[in-house]
């Protein structure tokens, strides 16, 4: 069950370009704090965010890079997103119109691409909308960086280049989708964060696509969390400094190798699901951007902060008119 902080969601705060677009720097757009201890919510643009945090503190960063994972399916009216490499070297995928996910996909059906590569779907993997499937080219990434373009949205009107969705922090291509709570971030920022006296732990998670319609579980992806990293968050545990997440992803793999009350180094697939019930074991605070109405997301942030103060940074995100989506601005959850 999802976490039930409801709103509604305005169409005129969905960001529907990079700020970039908008005269604003990366690290321009607007950062909401809620502080768990206190209730308090406060107002800041991003580039504030070395006078909030604390030395000591450590930010858990994904180094995934954003694969162009859209492609046209030819003599069809639907494009295809390419999703998820599964331990057998097949991928998820989803088969989408121009209004949504396209149900009527059927196991063994061959589908051509450009450039002369096809796709074949297996079987369901999710209620209508996600297929396991198999391509017939020699490199599923390399494919993509030949003939895809980023996945968007409705809320997207037109394309932007590849670079618009990868972080400072991108080196390993497999994202389907930018794990964009980093984006803010500018060689700036890290530097005065670092000046600053805040630490920087890796972890690798790819992400795969979203499910804007249905709001489905996070589903298995491909994580590993480094011996070094698990160093570091531990002693930074043991020292009494604040472990944040910067955006869901990182959370999630990092809290796929908690073993007992320390991190380890681990890799593989994770199937973890972060809820309320299930709560948090080695992450104090969150940065993630603004999640839509009943996104499963809104879990895991009310087992990092609470569903009170989670209602309070949405209705004041609302009314203050803040943007949601990739492009948009985003929310520092501490205790």
């Amino acid at each position: 069950m999802t976490a039930t902080v409801e709103f509604t969601l305005p169409a005129e705060l969905e960001a529907h370009e990079p700020p970039e677009a908008r005269g604003l720097a990366r690290d321009g757009v607007r950062l909401m704090v809620g502080r768990r201890a206190s209730g308090e919510v406060s107002h800041h643009r991003f580039d504030e965010l070395p006078t909030l945090l604390t030395p000591g503190d450590v930010l858990v960063v994904n180094t995934s890079a954003t694969m162009p994972a859209a492609v046209p399916v030819l003599n069809a009216e639907l494009r295809l997103h390419v999703s998820t490499q599964q331990p057998d070297g097949s991928w998820l995928i989803e088969l989408r119109t121009a209004d949504g996910p396209f149900p009527d996909g059927v196991a063994g059906q061959r589908y051509d691409l450009p450039g002369g590569a096809t796709v074949t779907l297996l079987e369901p993997y999710s209620r209508g909308r996600l297929w396991t499937a198999v391509f017939d080219v020699p490199s599923v990434p390399r494919y993509l960086l030949d003939h895809g373009v980023p996945i968007r949205y409705g809320y997207v009107p037109r394309s932007w280049p590849l670079p618009y969705y990868q972080t400072v922090f991108a080196e390993h291509p497999g994202s389907a989708e930018m794990p964009s709570a980093s984006r803010p971030f500018t060689d700036r920022i890290v530097t005065r964060l670092v000046t600053a006296g805040v630490q920087f732990a890796p972890i690798l998670l790819h992400t795969g696509v979203a499910s804007p319609e249905a709001h489905e579980r996070p589903y298995p992806e491909r994580f590993s969390v480094s011996a070094t990293t698990a160093r570091v968050v531990n002693q930074a545990r043991a020292a009494g400094h604040r472990v944040i997440g910067l955006g869901t992803t990182a959370v999630r793999a990092l809290e796929s190798a908690v073993v007992g009350d320390e991190v380890v180094a681990a890799r593989g697939w994770t199937d973890l699901v972060i809820t309320p019930e299930r709560g948090v074991r080695v992450v104090d605070g969150l940065l993630t951007g603004f999640h839509e109405p009943m996104a499963s997301h809104l879990d895991m942030l009310a087992a990092i902060a609470d569903e009170p103060l989670l209602l309070a940074c949405y209705t004041e995100a609302v009314r203050e008119g803040y943007l949601w989506h990739e492009f948009g601005d985003v929310n520092l959850l501490l205790p």
